[in-house]
């Protein structure tokens, strides 16, 4: 059974406020270890799709940046949150980024590419930017929260966004928001193909 793009082809602020608050209920594994990290992305190479994000330690002064801190990868049913700021970016994290054969989707993709980059050069493989994925529905919309409200029919936190994603524990609201974000672009993802 396919599932049906809504009619509308943009939506405002105002009618994703109206929208029930969504989060992903999923199990979530936050992953600081190597080796904790090597057996995720064994369970997540058995996946041909997943949902996919990153997220920085906001800067505030012009000209300065961070290294990205948090690598967020969806797949049924659970989300991996990688603390790259631990981990770093280990080969097997590496292989998975190269992968052509896993669908990475997500929203910006270029930017989160550049950044994982700057932790280790790799040959980005797989990537597919719903941004760009959703010109061909005739959606109107690109980002994360307005595709989510127009195609899932739910509005999503964006409180945590600017958090801290370098402090030394993660907090329930960023693990709840880092998780949605990637769950969330697995499940766009397979509205925009009719999976």
């Amino acid at each position: 059974m396919t599932k049906k793009l809504p009619e509308k082809v943009n939506i405002t602020n105002e009618e994703i406020n109206e929208l029930p608050l969504g989060a992903f209920e999923g199990k979530v594994h936050v992953v600081t270890e190597e080796a904790k990290a090597a057996k995720a992305i064994i369970e997540i190479s058995k996946h041909t799709l997943v949902g996919f994000d990153t997220e920085t330690k906001p800067v505030f002064v012009r000209g300065h940046s961070n290294k990205v801190s948090l690598m967020q990868v969806a797949i049924p049913e659970k989300v991996y949150l990688f603390r790259l700021n631990h981990t770093g970016l280990t080969p097997p994290i590496i292989d998975f980024l190269e992968n052509k054969n896993i669908i990475k989707a997500g929203v910006a993709l270029r930017d989160d590419i550049k950044a994982l980059q700057k932790l280790h050069p790799y040959t980005p493989a797989g990537f597919v930017d719903l941004a760009a994925l959703r010109k061909h529905s005739g959606l109107e919309v690109e980002s994360v929260k307005k595709l989510t409200a127009l195609l899932l029919g739910f509005r999503i936190s964006k409180g945590a966004q600017t958090s801290n994603w370098e402090t030394e524990t993660l907090h329930e609201k960023q693990i709840s928001y880092a998780a949605t974000d990637a769950w969330v672009c697995l499940e766009i993802y397979k509205k925009l193909v009719n999976i």
